[in-house]
């Protein structure tokens, strides 16, 4: 297989696993990143979890090149001879921006400079990472979500980032209306819920706050939130079935499995990692006290509107259309815990 795949903020958690199936694939993988030296990082990061033979294709199908989601140059560079685009790259807050704008005009205006530069390029079609925040939040959960919902951006209980992603895909479906006479390039979305899994590197993204705040009890219970999740490995493979797969045109995937009580995955990390110095708090956490801990947790603050909220929805899409039937709760969370063990960004206490 010779067919070129671009990779937009290639040294994310999700697109550098999107990176890996795509070389064992046999892929020519070219990933863009805001500073060119990231692409002998990019490379001894991806090698370890190579098959031999796509360890000795490394040199040849991989590269990294620079492009800005806030800027147009090396977009159309970036694109040349590209198949098909996995356009991953987006903001991602640490905690609530003073300007809610920080994140939703990088997360737009990059997704829409991706779009145009794409078909310039005559790229076939454009997967892009979106979320389950663009699905579910700012509305009543009164109903089983599935790929009809959209967000409301005008509710006040919408964070930044919940506005910047619907935002960002909305954008993006606007502009394949638009550009349908002109383009023969398609687009597929997927939506993922909170993303666990292993880790590749000792670098971690916000999705594994949820983890290292347990592991290393940063609170001592847990607070009465559901959320869907969905292991990196399974992201990946949906992004890969998505390129390729004529059904899925112009369709958007929720990627996840069923909601659960993040007590559960408190459970399951107490379960594995009894008797190896950790003490994970399993308790509930009275939901009065949530605004307290956010005080100075500033990622607390990104999921208040959450408690005592319910969320269930429909990911039979993804199981029919793209045949990917998820990784247990269980699994996604060992795996994330043990990465976070092997490259030591959390460490038993003494």
């Amino acid at each position: 297989m010779t067919d070129r795949v671009l990779v937009t903020g290639a040294t994310g958690f999700i697109a550098q696993h999107c990176i890996l199936q795509l070389l064992e694939e046999g892929y020519r993988v070219r990933g863009t990143a805001r500073s060119a030296d990231r692409g002998d990082e990019a490379a001894a990061i991806l090698t370890p979890h190579l098959s031999k033979h796509a360890q000795e294709r490394l040199a040849d199908d991989f590269e990294i090149v620079v492009a800005d989601l806030r800027a147009d140059e090396g977009w159309d560079d970036a694109m040349k001879e590209c198949r098909y685009v996995l356009h991953v790259a987006s903001p991602l807050p640490w905690t609530i921006p003073k300007d809610e704008n920080d994140l939703i005009i990088p997360a737009r205006e990059g997704t829409l400079r991706v779009l145009r530069s794409a078909s310039r390029a005559g790229v076939q079609r454009v997967v892009l990472t979106s979320s389950i925040s663009a699905v579910a939040y700012g509305q009543d959960r009164d109903h089983v979500f599935d790929e009809s919902d959209w967000s409301n951006v005008e509710d006040s209980r919408l964070s930044a980032y919940d506005k910047s992603k619907t935002l960002a895909e909305r954008a993006a479906w606007e502009y394949m209306d638009s550009a349908a006479i002109d383009s023969t390039m398609d687009l597929v979305v997927i939506n993922p819920g909170l993303v666990l899994g292993p880790l590749l590197s000792k670098e971690w993204s916000l999705s594994a706050e949820l983890i290292i705040k347990m592991m290393n009890r940063a609170v001592p219970a847990i607070p009465d939130l559901r959320m869907v999740m969905i292991d990196v490995r399974d992201v990946a493979a949906t992004h890969l079935k998505a390129m390729t797969s004529a059904p899925a045109s112009g369709q958007r995937f929720l990627c996840c499995t069923e909601s659960h009580p993040i007590r559960d995955v408190a459970v399951i990390l107490s379960e594995h990692l009894r008797g190896q110095g950790f003490k994970i708090p399993t308790a509930r956490l009275p939901g009065f006290l949530m605004p307290i801990f956010a005080l100075w947790d500033k990622q607390v603050r990104l999921v208040l509107s959450e408690i005592g909220q319910p969320l269930e929805v429909d990911n039979s899409r993804m199981r029919t259309v793209l045949q990917i039937t998820p990784r247990d709760l269980r699994e996604m969370t060992v795996s994330m815990a043990d990465s976070l063990l092997r490259y030591g960004v959390v460490t038993p206490r003494q």
